[in-house]
This record gives structure tokens, sequence and C-alpha cells, in this order.
């Protein structure tokens, strides 16, 4: 599957639009976790525990997006975004979208 950010893939030509594909992921870290990140920020420095959710929350939605682009025949995605939001404490929500075409 190809997933760009722009609005086309450079090389190929759209030969159809399928429409809007998106995928989700609400991820949280286990309590062992949020602890040692909760003393982090007592100390400063990157938050390493919440870095690697935020990266498998990503790859998550992105894959949900792809099976999602599969699912309607698609074998690219162009203009892909991601957002990110905090649902609650110590859990965000990722999404994943984009559109999906078929490519030649």
């Amino acid at each position: 599957m190809i997933i760009v950010t722009i609005d086309s893939v450079p090389g190929k030509e759209i030969k159809e639009i399928i429409g809007f594909v998106r995928g989700g992921c609400i991820q949280s870290k286990h309590i062992g976790k949020d602890i040692m990140a909760g003393l982090r920020t007592i100390v400063g420095g990157e938050i390493s525990e919440y870095t690697e959710m935020m990266e498998e929350a990503r790859q998550i939605a992105i894959g949900r997006m792809v099976e999602d682009a599969k699912a309607k025949g698609a074998n690219a995605i162009i203009g892909m975004r991601l957002q990110s939001a905090a649902v609650m404490q110590n859990a965000s929500e990722i999404i994943a979208y984009g559109t999906a075409v078929i490519v030649d």
C-alpha cells in the first residue's frame, strides 16, 4: 500500500478515487509505566513511556486505515493525516485518515 501525505503519488496516475478511509486507536499505558512517567515529569526530560505509547497507537491507527482502504479495493492512500486527542487522563486517541485511490 502506498501512503502519501500529498494529493498525488509521484510517477503514478490516479485511475479512481475510492473515497475517505480511516483507522483509530485509543491507547493507554499500564500503571507501572504510568508511575514512571509521573516521576519523570518531576525531573524533566522525555517521557519515553508516552513516546512509545503514542508510536504504538499511530502504527495501529495507520494499520486499520490501510485495512479499510484494502477492503474498498484501493492500492494507495493520498492526503494521509494523523490527529490525536486526549480522551481521559493518561489515554490518547489517534486517528489516521486519508483518501483511498487506485493508482497505475
